[in-house]
C-alpha cells in the first residue's frame, strides 16, 4: 500500500466520520424537532376537527365529519397519541430542556 492509498483511506474515513457528527450534533436534532413540531401542528388540525372524540362540543363537527373518510388511517393513532400524551406545556417544556 503506497503513500496515496494510504491517504486515500483516510480521508475516506476522516469523511465518513465528519458526517457522523454533523449528523448526529445538528441535522438530527433538527429533524426531531420538525417532527415533533408537524406532528403538534396535525395534532391541532385533528382536535379542531373533531372535538366530539373527547367530549367537547362543536357546532362545526357536522361539516368536519365529512372529512373522516379522508382522516380515516390517521384517525385511531391520532386518538391513542393524544390520550397517551402527557399535557401540551409538558409537550413544549421538553423542547426547551424545562
Amino acid at each position: 500500500m503506497d503513500l496515496a492509498d494510504r491517504i486515500d483511506a483516510f480521508r475516506e474515513r476522516l469523511d465518513e466520520w465528519l458526517r457522523g457528527l454533523y449528523h448526529g450534533m445538528i441535522s438530527h436534532p433538527a429533524y426531531e424537532k420538525i417532527e415533533k413540531e408537524a406532528e403538534d401542528t396535525e395534532d391541532a388540525f385533528v382536535l379542531a376537527c373533531f372535538p366530539d372524540a373527547f367530549g367537547i362540543p362543536s357546532p362545526v363537527s357536522y361539516y368536519t365529519a365529512e372529512l373522516l373518510p379522508y382522516l380515516e388511517d390517521e384517525f385511531e393513532s391520532w386518538e391513542r397519541r393524544l390520550w397517551d400524551r402527557g399535557t401540551y406545556l409538558e409537550r413544549k417544556g421538553q423542547q426547551y430542556h424545562f
